[in-house]
């Protein structure tokens, strides 16, 4: 579910019109919805509360400090994968015992950054890893909280790309490398092994693979306690899917429904990491028709947004709805043509739809490329020295500028010209 409606034949994101954003703060934009981002964190909260878990957004979604506040002061922590998404969980003013830290190749700085921060734990992806947070806590004279990310080896029947649950992935550790590690723990003489990670992947539409990996993490716990071995933490990660096109995935509620038995019996306590379930649907890039384009074979709809604004088609060949933001009062099959919907980026790959069914189009027109909120500007960049665009968030009837656009200035700002080059 989501706030961008139509209403009198105009897309609307909850109370005010797109088109009004568009022609206000120009294209390409990114639009959120405040509302939505909030709503599905809560739906989250309230399918699970029996166990009350700690919900760490996964900032890696959508980093945007806007967006981290207001979930941050709705009580959620957050998921980070780097340094500079730390400096933007405590900027956006989460405590550092709701912040949760993952990725594959953390470095020394990094690490050390975040011991003295004091964050909740490291999710650790290998016993290097764990050497060297061990050897930095103990020059900082700190103990480094950390939980052991386990890979269970399931196919959790999504994009290849966005799998991490695997023996094949670079995630992770497996399960009898983690107990060797478990049994293994007083040697890390600055290191409190809390608890168990998992996260198996991304755009994850059906449970049966969450419930796999739980029941084996489930059953590593009962091993660890027979041999002596008690932890504090289990953290179920995220990957919930969300309604692309005809996708069908669980709701919060379902998803609850089929993993809640298993939760309970480690009574532990439990993290989630959702991301895209948060704020997928709760944003859109809407961009402006330049020019339309017949060639023999194909009709071409080119937009002023690019594969640098968002990479998902280009990167995934992820299917995204694109909707006029004013509706065609036509209907039938004569509204419609097929066509392709293309940036203005100097690459093949630059699309946002292949031989879709759209609405005639005409060039000025607006369009809302739908389901946008995760991995777009998060994923965007300067490609073509394209300025980054603005975005905005809309509660109720009001928007808010949460990103400028940038400047061409902006573009060249780290940049030096060294003096040999300048003639001097």
């Amino acid at each position: 579910m989501h706030e961008f409606k139509y209403k009198n034949n105009q897309l609307y994101c909850e109370g005010i019109k797109v088109r009004d954003l568009a022609e206000k703060f120009g294209t390409p934009l990114y639009v959120y919805s405040y509302h939505t981002l909030i709503s599905h964190f809560l739906k989250l909260e309230q399918a699970f509360k029996s166990i009350n878990p700690l919900i760490c957004y996964s900032v890696k979604a959508n980093s945007n400090l806007a967006i981290l506040k207001a979930l941050v002061d709705k009580g959620s922590g957050l998921d980070i994968v780097s340094g500079g998404e730390l400096f933007r969980a405590l900027r956006a003013g989460c405590s550092p015992k709701k912040i949760v830290y993952a990725s594959v190749g953390k470095t020394e700085k990094e690490i050390e950054y975040a011991i003295r921060k004091g964050i909740l734990f490291f999710n650790v992806e290998s016993l290097p890893e764990l050497e060297a947070i061990n050897i930095i806590s103990k020059k900082l004279h700190k103990t480094a909280n950390v939980a052991i990310r386990i890979n269970p080896d399931v196919e959790p029947k999504t994009h290849k790309y966005i799998t991490t649950g695997k023996l094949t992935n670079k995630f992770g550790i497996d399960l009898r490398s983690a107990r060797q590690i478990l049994l293994m723990r007083r040697a890390f003489t600055n290191i409190k092994i809390a608890g168990l990670h998992i996260h198996i992947g991304s755009q994850i539409t059906e449970s049966s693979p969450y419930v796999e990996a739980v029941r084996k993490v489930v059953a590593f716990i009962g091993l660890l306690k027979r041999e002596g071995l008690f932890l504090e933490y289990l953290n179920i990660g995220g990957g919930l899917g969300i309604i692309y096109d005809k996708e069908t995935p669980q709701t919060a509620k379902k998803f609850a429904q089929k993993v809640l038995p298993l939760l309970e019996k480690t009574k532990l306590k439990i993290i989630m990491e959702p991301g895209r379930f948060v704020c997928g649907n709760g944003g859109a890039l809407v961009t402006k028709v330049l020019y339309v384009k017949n060639t023999p074979k194909k009709k071409f709809i080119i937009v002023d947004a690019g594969m640098n604004d968002l990479i998902r088609p280009a990167l995934y060949g992820a299917y995204h709805n694109i909707l006029p933001l004013q509706a065609n009062r036509q209907t039938g099959k004569q509204a419609n043509e097929k066509v392709d919907i293309v940036g203005p980026i100097c690459e093949s790959g630059d699309f946002f739809a292949k031989d879709r069914l759209l609405p005639k189009m005409k060039e000025g027109c607006y369009l809302a490329i739908m389901g946008s909120g995760a991995y777009g500007f998060s994923m965007s960049s300067n490609y073509n020295s394209r300025r980054r665009v603005a975005e905005v968030m809309v509660v109720k009837d009001e928007p808010f500028v949460i990103r400028k656009r940038e400047s061409y200035a902006d573009l060249i700002r780290n940049e030096m010209i060294p003096s040999f080059l300048s003639g001097r």
